[in-house]
């Protein structure tokens, strides 16, 4: 699979959405060929819910557009590295591949404190990080530092 920086691009305005709606700002899109299938930023605030993650959204939107819970053909473009829970989703919706910008310290399973997506739960997941990782990670730092 290709992984194309005009993809994390529209990743980035989502998550530029998700920060004017003072949200955490992360963006997703899922990616099919040379199209995007679905897009969502995170809404935890909005709908106080905490599985409001923008990689969930738009994972549960891809499979609903295409009409299926298997998106192996398919990419998710994320600004921040998921988390344990949004690693999880890309197992269980069997993803093709993921590509993230910022690397998450805290959080970040997808190599940094954890590595889901390695084989070790039953499936292997081509991951990419770093992708346009000052930028998000730069939206990310001006987000947290104006809640100081």
């Amino acid at each position: 699979m290709r992984i194309e920086k005009r993809f994390m691009e529209e990743a980035l305005r989502e998550a530029k959405t998700a920060f004017f709606e003072g949200e955490t700002p992360v963006g997703a899109v899922v990616v099919r060929g040379d199209g995007i299938v679905s897009r969502a930023h995170n809404e935890v605030m909005k709908y106080g819910d905490a599985s409001r993650h923008a990689e969930l959204t738009a994972l549960r939107l891809a499979a609903e557009k295409l009409g299926t819970r298997y998106l192996d053909d398919c990419v998710l473009y994320v600004t921040m590295e998921p988390c344990p829970m949004c690693a999880g989703a890309c197992l269980n919706f069997r993803l093709g591949a993921a590509a993230f910008g910022a690397y998450d310290e805290t959080c970040g399973a997808f190599g940094t404190k954890a590595d889901i997506g390695s084989g070790a739960f039953g499936a292997e997941i081509p991951v990419f990080g770093g992708i346009m990782e000052e930028e998000c990670a730069k939206l990310l730092g001006e987000f947290f530092g104006s809640k100081r």
